[in-house]
């Protein structure tokens, strides 16, 4: 006789599910507990077996398609005798998958990983008879392969379970791998120095475990991950839909065998289509229970985002904020409205995109300017005649040029989409200039090609131009650095923010005198109070001050020119 195999009942408020993958076609012998489909739910990725034995006659379902608790997904042709044995373990194996789903709810996890057939009887006594192969395990959210540092073990050797049987590598930490059961290394399929993908068999392991002693291992859950440097661990001990941090910097991490990075409570389908259209679903805010994230959610946040685009204020809000709307401030008083003028417009949204992409780093100091002073005054005259202004802005063009050389990651720009670090061998050196229309920023070229007396000219010709409103685009374009001086108007220290795609800024504030200490005694000193902001994914923190500090000893010490 024909029977229907369905898909069995999943759990309280599971309806459907998706279908992955169906390991079987028309014609096909199949056997009791045989893997027909694996399927997907808000909840668990599940491996069904089948409840019958036969031989297929059609196959109702297709993979990316979602089926209905209760509906067909294969016809199989059976004998009467078998259909009586089969049925009495239908119930035992349908109340087994939907306690997967009910499990996975309480722990907040997004997927059940490596279900086998075997997990759907009542028999945990019997014990495992073939050989296992060891998988390289799921190591967390978008990664899909790993570097085989080394390989702990050789065949013939005997090992225990939980035994460090791999070292791994992956774009976010250095891992060990411990061995899932005991037994005997039949076979070798890795070797040190290879690029293997996750769930690809690493070891066949030779092994008489039972599945009673599996089931007793320690839980995930209870597991933390071991970090052996002094960075913060990766992973901490699992709670419902905690963020995982990562360290910049690689760790040593012991990987519990069964480990899921829970990043974002959303089913694998959901973030899977949130990757395909290019939207992080970390920015996401679900709807669902807990804060859970649906495909509905994803495709919300897409349609805001690309109303952003079209409005033309995406760069002026925060990728996964939503605009906060004004209050009504008449309720309290007069007020008047004016357009933002252009140049405010595009200030604002370019420094908006700055502030939200690039992680900002400001590093403090000051510079004893006292002869530096004394200089500008000296040679005030020489410079006025050329038709410039010798300022303190004109003589850190050039210690900023020589700088840039010494230090040749502050004249670099982040190509993140081609991970690539763009290394210019020109400097251009922008200026920012405060006028009545907003702040405008005319970059000056070839800096390092030009002494002192002509930057001060051409530094005086363009911020004019700027005031003037006569400065063009191309003006404006190709800086490699930026140097902002509020020092005119005031102020002590300040964050400046990085004109990107520039990776520093120096911002410069108002120079006073101040006692310092020399020989034994306080003596005045004129300092000049400076902030550098910087690239924190290109320039580090110390090679950050040693820039810093290179610029404070040339300004106190100006004849280290002529050595660089």
């Amino acid at each position: 006789m024909i029977v229907d195999f369905k898909l069995p009942h999943l759990g309280d408020g599971i309806h459907s599910a998706d279908i992955i993958k169906v390991n079987v076609k028309e014609g096909e012998e199949i056997k009791l507990d045989q893997i027909v489909v694996e399927i997907e739910t808000d909840k668990a990725t599940v491996e069904v077996p089948s409840d019958v034995a036969g031989v297929v006659k059609k196959v109702y379902v297709k993979e990316g398609t979602k089926a209905n608790v209760g509906e067909p997904l294969v016809a199989v042709e059976t004998n009467s005798e078998q259909l009586a044995k089969d049925s009495d373990k239908q119930k035992a194996r349908s109340e087994k998958l939907e306690g997967v789903n009910e499990k996975e709810e309480e722990n907040s996890k997004p997927q059940i990983k490596n279900q086998k057939p075997e997990d759907f009887t009542t028999d945990n006594q019997q014990p495992i008879t073939n050989d296992f192969q060891f998988k390289i395990p799921n190591l967390g959210e978008n990664i899909s392969s790993a570097h085989i540092t080394k390989a702990l073990v050789k065949v013939g050797d005997h090992i225990e379970q939980d035994q460090i049987v791999l070292e791994i590598e992956t774009d976010k930490a250095t891992v060990e791998v411990p061995s899932e059961v005991g037994g005997t290394i039949k076979e070798v399929k890795v070797k040190d120095g290879d690029n293997v993908a996750v769930g690809s068999v690493a070891f066949v392991i030779e092994t008489t475990q039972s599945k009673e002693s599996e089931s007793k291992a320690t839980s995930p859950k209870e597991k933390v991950l071991q970090v052996t440097n002094s960075q913060q661990p990766i992973i901490k001990k699992e709670e419902p839909f905690q963020k995982v941090e990562h360290s910049h910097a690689p760790s040593v991490v012991t990987l519990p065998r069964d480990i899921v990075q829970v990043v974002v409570p959303a089913a694998p389908s959901v973030r899977k289509f949130a990757r395909e259209i290019g939207v992080n679903v970390r920015l996401i805010k679900g709807t669902g229970a807990n804060g859970r994230i649906s495909i509905e959610d994803v495709k919300a946040y897409a349609k805001s985002l690309n109303e952003q685009i079209q409005s033309g204020g995406l760069t002026a809000v925060a990728p996964g904020f939503a605009k906060e709307p004004l209050p009504d401030f008449q309720k309290w008083g007069e007020i008047e409205r004016q357009p933002m003028s252009n140049i405010r417009r595009k200030t604002a949204e370019h420094l908006s995109y700055a502030w939200n992409t690039i992680p900002h780093v400001t590093q403090f100091d000051k510079a004893d300017i006292t002869e530096l002073e004394k200089f500008r005054k000296e040679n005030s005259n020489k410079v006025a005649e050329a038709g410039g202004k010798l300022t303190v802005t004109a003589i850190l063009l050039k210690v900023i040029s020589s700088a840039m050389k010494t230090f040749p990651q502050f004249n670099s720009s982040v190509d993140i989409e081609k991970n690539e670090i763009v290394y210019k061998k020109f400097v251009n050196i922008g200026v920012a200039v405060d006028t009545d229309r907003g702040l405008l920023v005319p970059v000056i070229r070839n800096v390092d090609k030009k002494n002192v007396i002509e930057l001060s000219v051409e530094l005086a010709s363009l911020s004019k131009k700027a005031r003037d409103k006569k400065l063009s685009l191309e003006e404006m374009q190709g800086g490699c650095f930026t140097i902002s001086n509020l020092g005119g108007i005031g102020g002590t220290y300040f964050s400046p923010i990085i004109n990107s795609p520039e990776v520093a800024i120096l911002g410069v504030s108002k120079s006073s005198f101040e006692p310092v200490y020399i020989n034994g005694k306080f003596e005045p000193r004129l300092m000049m109070p400076l902030s550098l902001s910087y690239d924190h994914r290109i320039i580090d923190g110390a090679d950050g001050i040693r820039f810093l500090r290179w610029v404070v000893d040339v300004l106190e010490n100006p004849t280290l020119l002529i050595l660089h």
